[in-house]
């Protein structure tokens, strides 16, 4: 019989209802290692946090999160409408908020917040195979060299985690084993994704089976035996048991319950399992969590290309908007980036399965929040989106902005296993133009 932790590997337990020791670590070694670093300083205290260099201030408090729309949504039924062309299709282009800027009518709500918004209509690449171009959009390179690039989440966990969170500093809501979606890489498994499979309630395994006291003094007993041992392996086992349950007795793991939100929050982010990780990923943020992803899967439309954007369109849209103005209602919005993207967009022409294919050359995403100036919209494509127009947009530029909004010296360098320095973004620019 198998349980599954929330973590991206598979916990299998012997016959006779036990767990081996290498299974246990291989397991619980992410998640653990994940909250190292949570406490804060022993000595110094305030005066030592009011030391720090004031770049680290500044990024003290920060966050992003990341809606990925894995398969690649189509740009032109959401952020780059084409109406009265023929590749259009039948996607008419709606009114928003802000004067002269105008959405797909599959986004009625995130209409009603185009003030937050940077729309961005001019993203372009060369990558259009799946796996490939999701592991250069959660990394910035593609994959190769015999190096583990770290994620996106990974380095935002690296670089600006709160030390004083009790929750892991990455989160991911879905993706489940996606190997395309990079984790911890060169910077270790200390910094993979806490994996939550199913939204707006406590992730499996994380509730102790025994009162907390008991807990506790089973923990206490358990390290004094494994420190008699000496053995380094066993030393290990009792560090990452006791990371692992600070992480699961902490009482902020309630964040990841959205029952407890009133009835009239939880219905402003619709009903959707998408919109219970939206409203997940607030209430983490909320609590300290550095960065959180939310995966919508089924972009890959090759076919029925309209009917099911719209689909998909009704479980994002909603919760996208509420995300927006939960954020900014409780004034977190200034130190929180969202990026809605996903690895590319989809081909202008309509094929015969009334379908759009796989199209990197010219696509869209959208950033709100985290010093990202809204109302506007950046670069454009010609008039029936084959190609960018204007104000080209790389992936390596969207990392460097992206960093560059949290405070992240994209320049920074990582050393790979065999001493190689790796940069956290290998070229590109920020496009300072998004920031207001």
């Amino acid at each position: 019989m198998d349980s599954q932790l929330s973590h991206s590997v598979r916990l299998t337990a012997h016959r006779r209802g036990g767990v081996g020791r290498r299974d246990f670590l291989r397991t619980l070694l992410p998640v653990a290692g994940a909250a190292a670093g949570w406490q804060l300083p022993t000595s110094g205290g305030y005066r030592d946090v009011l030391g720090l260099h004031a770049a680290e201030l500044q990024q003290r408090g920060k966050a992003c999160i990341v809606l990925w729309m894995q398969g690649g949504p189509s740009q032109l039924e959401t952020f780059d409408p084409k109406p009265g062309h023929a590749n259009g299709g039948e996607t008419k282009a709606i009114d928003t908020n802000v004067a002269g800027i105008q959405l797909a009518d599959n986004l009625p709500h995130l209409a009603t917040v185009a003030d937050r918004l940077a729309v961005v209509r001019s993203l372009t690449g060369r990558e259009g195979e799946h796996q490939r171009a999701t592991y250069l959009m959660h990394t910035s390179y593609l994959p190769g060299g015999g190096v583990r690039y770290p994620s996106l989440g990974s380095v935002v966990a690296s670089e600006i985690k709160q030390p004083n969170c009790e929750l892991p500093p990455y989160v991911r809501f879905g993706g489940g084993r996606n190997q395309a979606i990079a984790g911890g890489g060169l910077l270790g498994t200390t910094f993979d994704p806490f994996i939550v499979n199913v939204a707006g309630r406590s992730p499996e395994n994380t509730t102790p089976t025994t009162e907390p006291t008991r807990f506790r003094d089973r923990l206490q007993l358990a390290a004094r035996l494994q420190s008699a041992s000496g053995m380094s392996d066993v030393d290990e086992h009792r560090r990452l048991y006791e990371q692992a349950s600070q992480m699961i007795m902490s009482p902020h793991m309630q964040a990841f319950d959205t029952q407890q939100e009133s009835t009239e929050v939880r219905e402003s982010y619709g009903t959707s399992s998408f919109g219970a990780a939206c409203l997940a990923a607030r209430r983490l943020v909320e609590r300290g969590v550095s960065f959180v992803e939310v995966e919508l899967n089924g972009w890959d439309t090759h076919d029925n290309n309209f009917v099911r954007v719209g689909a998909l369109c009704k479980q994002m849209d909603q919760p996208f908007a509420a995300l927006l103005k939960d954020l900014g209602s409780r004034g977190l919005l200034d130190s929180t980036l969202v990026v809605w993207m996903g690895e590319f967009g989809r081909t202008p022409r309509i094929n015969p399965r009334g379908g759009r294919d796989h199209f990197p050359r010219a696509f869209s995403a959208a950033l709100a929040g985290g010093g990202i100036r809204g109302g506007q919209v950046l670069g454009s494509t010609e008039a029936g989106g084959d190609a960018v127009k204007d104000r080209p947009v790389s992936e390596l530029d969207l990392f460097r902005t992206i960093y560059q909004s949290l405070g992240i010296n994209a320049k920074k360098e990582n050393m790979s296993s065999i001493g190689r320095p790796i940069k956290i973004v290998d070229g590109g620019e920020p496009v300072t133009e998004l920031f207001g």
